[in-house]
């Protein structure tokens, strides 16, 4: 990889090396942090006035008569109050990113589809234009479902900001290294960690490393949350404690700036004199937050039979369904495959839920050849789908011992709703036209015997 040169005047001597970073532990936390000493009130929120004379505001996630165990908002101690953060605003394009519902006349999203990895270009691209929806599902307007969007940077955004009105963004870097400077505290993102940026929360992306490339899914719905473990008890999986959010950290610049809100599907922009980023201190449990999925513990059968991918949640996006999610985010990686007289890979089957994976790194058990780092497939609902005949002949054959599946990272974000093709996935994206094929040699084995062709 190529190094980037850290910006030149980061501010308060931010550096770009990442260990320097401080995370407080937890998810879903009460947290509380101050940059300054005595920034942060005790036993109030609101007082009548605000030492360093910050002034007092707040974020809120839910709706105020959200449930107590539901409901998030942060009180931030500011700078500028947000509304000196706005002015006039001007509506821009950008061309590549899309919002459900977003259905185009002549591309067919019926079918089982995948990618090669996107390449990269001598176009220099940041967080904003870098951004490329591949797939769609839902209505951004009435805040159901999600987009699937690939990244491609090179640029780091310089007195340039942005926050989505519309949607958390969960982000699965593939190559290269972000800094992404919050108004909550700075994160420092490389592949085999994803973080989650709340809805309404303003920041910049800088390159660390770069050119970088990755994965986003962006949800309209509820928020992600863990997954109720039920009988599988108190630990393993996705623990809490393993979540990072970032102390405080403000910048108090006058510059040129230019704040960019996606809104309902839109891209506003609005020019202001100085970095919105001056949150000095800030208390709640409406922040952002990242994890490393190193530290994400498998479950699963040990002695026959294969779980539902369920199994494998990270993540969930609630819908107003119990138990049908709006987002699913499952994590396949590196496991010990132990099960006795089981056809070890996911088996076929047709599934209400659609289903978009993308490949992290190596190699992914049910499609040995094809499905390559940096790439995706869709899988959308009631569509069949396994393991192709390398893997199918593979896994019938085998020799049943303990075995490790090794240097392996793969994801998937399921939905609730149909995944609709945008014109890039369809027309310019490195889609693959005979990924359909992979299924073709597959044998009818069936001759009327007990035992078929199998020992013929």
């Amino acid at each position: 990889m190529d190094q980037i040169s850290p910006d030149t005047a980061d501010p308060n001597g931010l550096s770009a090396d990442h260990n320097q970073l401080k995370y407080m532990p937890g998810f879903g936390n009460d947290f509380e942090t101050e940059a300054l000493p005595g920034a942060l009130p005790q036993g109030m929120n609101s007082p009548q006035k605000c030492a360093y004379g910050l002034y007092g505001e707040q974020l809120s996630g839910t709706a105020f008569t959200a449930p107590s165990h539901q409901n998030e908002r942060t009180w931030c101690y500011r700078i500028r109050p947000s509304v000196k953060h706005s002015g006039r605003y001007r509506k821009i394009d950008l061309p590549y990113w899309k919002s459900a519902p977003h259905v185009v006349d002549d591309v067919i999203s019926l079918g089982q589809y995948r990618w090669d990895p996107v390449p990269h270009t001598e176009e220099k691209l940041t967080w904003l234009t870098g951004m490329r929806t591949m797939t769609t599902a839902g209505d951004v307007n009435t805040q159901v479902g999600m987009a699937s969007h690939i990244y491609l940077v090179t640029q780091s955004m310089r007195d340039a900001y942005f926050y989505s009105a519309d949607s958390e963004l969960l982000i699965v870097p593939q190559e290269g290294r972000l800094r992404f400077c919050t108004e909550l505290g700075v994160i420092d993102l490389e592949p085999k960690e994803i973080a989650i940026l709340p809805r309404g929360l303003v920041y910049r992306v800088k390159v660390i490393e770069g050119p970088a490339r990755g994965f986003v899914c962006e949800n309209y719905g509820q928020k992600f949350e863990l997954p109720g473990r039920g009988p599988i008890g108190a630990n393993c999986m996705a623990n809490r404690r393993d979540f990072k959010t970032p102390v405080a950290h403000f910048e108090d610049r006058e510059a040129a700036s230019t704040l960019t809100i996606k809104w309902c599907g839109q891209f506003h922009e609005t020019k202001i004199g100085h970095s919105p980023l001056d949150v000095v201190a800030w208390h709640g449990n409406y922040a952002p937050v990242k994890y490393d999925l190193r530290n994400y513990c498998p479950i699963g059968a040990i002695l026959f039979d294969h779980p539902d991918p369920s199994i494998f949640t990270v993540l969930t996006a609630p819908s107003g369904v119990p138990g049908t999610a709006n987002i699913d985010f499952v994590l396949f990686r590196e496991r010990w495959m132990v099960m006795e007289d089981t056809f070890r890979p996911p088996w076929y089957h047709k599934n209400i839920m659609s289903e978009l994976m993308g490949n992290i790194y190596g190699q992914y058990d049910a499609k040995p050849q094809g499905f390559v780092p940096g790439g995706m497939s869709l899988h959308n609902m009631m569509l069949p789908h396994g393991p192709d005949n390398e893997a199918f002949e593979g896994a019938s054959n085998a020799d049943l011992k303990p075995n490790k599946l090794d240097k392996t990272m793969s994801f998937m974000f399921e939905t609730r709703f149909p995944q609709h093709l945008t014109e890039f996935a369809a027309k310019e994206a490195p889609l693959q036209g005979d990924y359909i094929d992979c299924w073709d040699t597959l044998e009818k084995k069936f001759d009327g015997t007990p035992e078929g062709t199998w020992n013929k």
